[in-house]
């Protein structure tokens, strides 16, 4: 089948400078690539991996609703660390 796709410029020299060195038509040398790709059966992640914490949640009597009561409960827990 004969379709089109853009390729980077720069990523096009590369791959058929790699087909001239395989002795491959360029056309193969894509087809490989993507079996290699689809065979591997595994997804990439799209973004970084955000760490999911898994808690009580807030501490009874801070109310998350009030930045005055969030900011009290964190000068509390700074107190609770000095030495």
């Amino acid at each position: 089948m004969r379709t089109t796709v853009a390729i980077d410029d720069h990523l096009l020299e590369r791959a058929k400078e790699r087909a001239r060195e395989r002795n491959l038509t360029l056309g193969r040398l894509i087809e490989d690539a993507l079996r290699r790709e689809l065979a591997s059966g595994e997804s990439r992640p799209t973004g970084p991996t955000v760490p999911v914490f898994k808690g009580t949640g807030a501490r009874p009597g801070v109310d998350l609703s009030s930045y005055r009561s969030i900011a009290e409960a964190l000068d509390d827990d700074a107190l609770d660390r000095i030495p």
